[in-house]
């Protein structure tokens, strides 16, 4: 009877959860395709970090130090990186729509073929970041200095003083 009762919680187990692999959990180290979705990770140094692939949907890095981090291929829609530096960071492939931006520094960074779709980069410091490929329908860029910045068509750059737009 037992043994009847722990294959009847076996099964149940794998209906309800999958294979049953182990989802990471927010305390996991930074490293290539770690699940941080819904995780608050603010105000940590994480610059340099190599997290490409990961799954950072709705997560936090408020005031976190991202610099120079490797992001591409990130899901991160709706997370926040608020006041984030995010400096030369690389966001090639990545989907960020609806992530916000407000006050980071994106400076030299990459995003490449990136999701920017409904982003806010309000007063976002996007100061020589390259946009080629990148989709930014909707997106808020109030006050975001793209000075030097190259546009999504790959060929613009756009003038010194480009506040809110790519002249």
């Amino acid at each position: 009877m037992n043994r009847c009762r722990l294959l009847g919680l076996a099964m149940l187990s794998i209906a309800l959860g999958g294979t049953g692999a182990a989802r990471a959990a927010c305390t996991d180290p930074a490293q290539p395709n770690v699940d941080w979705a819904r995780c608050y990770l603010e105000e940590r140094d994480l610059h340099g970090a190599k997290l490409s692939a990961a799954h950072l949907r709705d997560a936090r890095f408020n005031r976190t130090n991202l610099a120079g981090a490797d992001l591409s291929g990130v899901d991160a829609r709706r997370a926040k990186f608020l006041s984030t530096n995010l400096s030369g960071a690389r966001f090639d492939g990545a989907n960020l729509s609806e992530t916000d931006f407000t006050n980071a520094r994106l400076d030299g960074a990459s995003l490449k073929d990136a999701n920017l779709r409904r982003a806010r980069l309000f007063r976002t410091n996007l100061r020589d970041a390259v946009l080629t490929g990148a989709s930014i329908g909707g997106a808020d860029l109030l006050n975001a200095d793209l000075s030097g910045a190259t546009w999504t068509d790959g060929a613009t750059v756009c003038a010194e003083g480009s506040i809110g737009q790519c002249n």
